[in-house]
């Protein structure tokens, strides 16, 4: 039996990163993963395909809507398999990047279901490892709504969304969160009708109010639907179509709605079955979640937790960021999260992208707060580009300047946003960040003037 010093079962985001870093940190590491390629949900079904499909989406859409506007003739269509195929070329990529990483840290891999045998044991298949330290770093699977059975082919969840073999002429979204947004985004640009059928009564919840409906009609100016305050109470297959019964959330009379293809994305649940968990000692709280200490240790000495399984934003950067610490910490280092300074992005078409507290947070806190807001169709860069839906909204603290929140719809807002988290990072204040200068011209000029709107003086508006 050969003895590690760190065993970490799943090799998505929070688990190859967690290995690489102690490997670099000069520990004897193994990795254990129950599909035959690295990189998890993340980049096998999830952030890296729907990113693909966004982005040659987005551009078809562009060619259709945008072109002729700038002087470009071009006449485009869709070859839906060619694209498929596309997205399977961006998984292949980046999961032979995770294999040649491993081979470079002289990582010992093992495919097969990992399970906690015994204390510093883990079982895969007819093989036992022998670790000091073992990471559960097994994400999360698709959360599943009671009385819809998921066949992935006309009922589906985001695997299957991403697997279509044709683009579907009516497509039903249960659930207005950012995996169902994104995936109707893809089929709405690719010529389906998009309804999104949602439980409570605004979209993207968690995220600033004011953003989320702002988002909502830039949504139904690109031909969405919603249907908010609303639940599905049951759904028939009949092979051809599927049929739903609607009905508002507090109850009332059903509404019968028919799709080719119904997508179910109510969230997403930790992925702990077959861990031996219980054996083990490890703790699960209410929501199925591994409880862990501020360290990532769980209940069982020398097992830990990361990522998807633990509390927290169940993001592939969180998780990244988490694997990094936990690593530091068994090699005797400080590593460490900031939880107040996670970004998160919806990557549709404008984007929307987040850092820190909302208006509503800051309100229930009784937080004195001021708000600067700028129009994206005040910025030169976006006016040129055409690109000027959105704003960026900056939230300080009304005594000490210091940023306590951002929040952007908008072009490239995915990419803006991380000039806030750096600057939050480090204590930042609203005048700092109004005081540096910016290239012009920026989409990024948007973030400097919201920071001179917090204290009433932004140039452009």
């Amino acid at each position: 039996m050969t003895a590690f010093d760190l065993a970490v079962i799943g090799t998505g985001p929070g688990g190859y990163v967690c290995a690489i870093r102690a490997a670099q940190l000069g520990m004897k590491v193994a990795v254990i993963e129950k599909r035959s390629s690295h990189g998890g949900t993340c980049l096998n079904i999830g952030c890296i395909p729907s990113k693909a499909l966004l982005h040659a989406s987005e551009l078809y859409a562009e060619s259709k809507h945008s072109f002729a506007r700038m002087g470009i003739r071009a006449e485009t269509s869709v070859d839906f398999p060619r694209m498929m195929a596309f997205k399977q070329e961006a998984i292949d990529g980046n999961t032979r990047g995770i294999d040649f990483l491993f081979k470079k840290n002289k990582i010992t891999v093992f495919h097969g279901e990992g399970a906690i045998a015994a204390a510093g044991m883990v079982k895969v298949g007819g093989e036992v490892i022998a670790a000091k330290h073992i990471v559960i770093a097994t994400g999360s699977d698709s959360a599943r709504l009671k009385g819809i059975e998921v066949d992935e082919e006309r009922i589906v969840s985001s695997t299957g969304a991403l697997s279509l073999a044709v683009v579907p002429a009516r497509l039903i979204v249960i659930g207005a969160g950012v995996i169902g947004l994104e995936l109707g985004s893809v089929y709405a640009r690719l010529g389906s009708k998009v309804t999104v059928v949602e439980y409570l009564d605004r979209i993207l919840p968690g995220m600033d109010l004011e953003v989320a409906k702002a988002f909502q009609r830039i949504l139904q100016k690109q031909g969405f639907a919603f249907k908010l305050s609303s639940k599905v109470t049951s759904a028939r297959n009949d092979g051809g179509k599927v049929t739903l019964s609607v009905e508002g959330a507090a109850g009332g009379a059903a509404e019968q709605m028919e799709a080719d293809v119904v997508l179910v994305a109510i969230g997403r649940v930790p992925f702990t079955k077959g861990l031996g968990l219980d054996a083990a000692g490890v703790k699960l709280d209410e929501r199925g979640r591994i409880v862990v200490d501020p360290r990532f240790a769980t209940t069982a000495p020398g097992i830990y937790a990361i990522g998807d399984v633990v509390r927290g934003p169940m993001l592939a950067h969180k998780a990244e960021d988490e694997g990094i610490a936990v690593a530091e910490i068994l090699a005797g280092q400080a590593g460490h999260v900031n939880y107040d300074v996670i970004p998160g992005v919806v990557y549709t078409a404008p984007e929307v992208a987040a850092v820190g507290k909302t208006e509503e947070e800051l309100k229930s806190s009784g937080i004195d707060y001021k708000a600067g807001k700028f129009l994206f169709l005040a910025n030169g860069r976006a006016k040129a580009n055409q690109t000027t839906d959105g704003f960026v909204k900056i939230l300080a603290d009304a005594k000490t300047d210091r940023v306590l929140g951002v929040h952007i719809v908008g072009p490239m807002a995915g990419e803006l946003i991380h000039e806030a988290a750096v600057l939050m990072e480090f204590g930042g204040s609203a005048e700092d960040l109004a005081r540096t200068c910016h290239a012009h011209p920026t989409l990024s000029e948007a973030i400097k003037e919201a920071a001179q709107a917090v204290s009433g003086r932004a140039i452009h508006s």
